[in-house]
């Protein structure tokens, strides 16, 4: 009976066109050496990102081209991105996946992350 539900509810969502919100990644990012971040950890991780779907949506402060982040309440970071990815399972596989452990390592030389993901609000 349980098996039922289930099916028929998965069913229900598909029928429906339903489907995982997008998720969000946004990182605050305290970047000390603008020049070693863009060139040793900006290209790779860029690279792994996009294999999972990840999208920039935003990017502003140091290693950015050109836009500055505003501050409306508080100080700004240095530097801020906005990501999106097809849902919080891909944002998952990305953070985990083994290659962007060992880049995110190279990046942390260079930069101070305070990050976190929310998904987008349905329509």
């Amino acid at each position: 009976m349980l098996t039922c539900t289930a099916l028929g509810a998965f069913g229900s969502r598909a029928l429906h066109g339903e489907t995982s919100p997008p998720a969000y990644l946004i990182g605050q990012i305290d970047v000390s050496n603008p020049d070693g971040y863009a060139k040793e950890y900006l290209p790779r991780a860029r690279e792994i990102i996009k294999a999972h779907g990840g999208k920039l949506v935003a990017a502003a402060g140091a290693a950015a081209t050109g836009a500055q982040v505003v501050a409306v309440d508080g100080n700004p970071p240095g530097r801020v991105v906005i990501y999106m990815y097809p849902n919080m399972e891909a944002l998952r596989a990305w953070r985990s996946d083994p290659a962007y452990v060992q880049v995110r390592a190279i990046g942390e030389k260079y930069a101070t992350y305070h990050t976190f993901a929310v998904e987008g609000a349905a329509n």
